[in-house]
């Protein structure tokens, strides 16, 4: 039988890939680490070792790095909230809005089609 490469330490959390909202690792019966967002309705299983002994390194970091910190700043740079229907949103390039007169930033449209909110940023004002 094969010695566990995950550790158990029940404490450790990594982000979930849609949401980015830190997700306690678990460990499955064989030892392999994985992620479950129920908001999200997310699974991340780990399967293969190198796969786990990269998974624990990036686990890792996450803590020594202050990913947690670095989410949040980038949230609060690139994701924005409509005011209009209140639907949370990453920024792309596609939501840029421009004024048609003189091609300056207004702000970012919102993604939902039924909906013509514009969210205003400092850059824009």
């Amino acid at each position: 039988m094969k010695p566990s490469l995950a550790k158990r330490d029940p404490l450790r959390l990594f982000p979930c890939c849609v949401c980015s909202q830190p997700r306690e690792v678990r460990i499955t019966k064989k030892g392999k680490p994985y992620i479950i967002c129920n908001p999200c309705g997310v699974q991340m299983f780990v399967r293969v070792d190198t796969g786990i002994r990269l998974f624990d390194a990036l686990v890792a970091d996450a803590d020594r790095n202050d990913v947690w910190k670095r989410l949040a700043e980038l949230q609060q740079r690139y994701q924005f909230k409509c005011p209009k229907c209140g639907k949370t949103f990453w920024l792309t390039s596609e939501l840029i809005k421009t004024s048609w007169a003189n091609g300056k930033l207004e702000g970012y449209r919102c993604p939902d089609s039924d909906c013509s909110g514009i969210v205003r940023t400092e850059k824009a004002a």
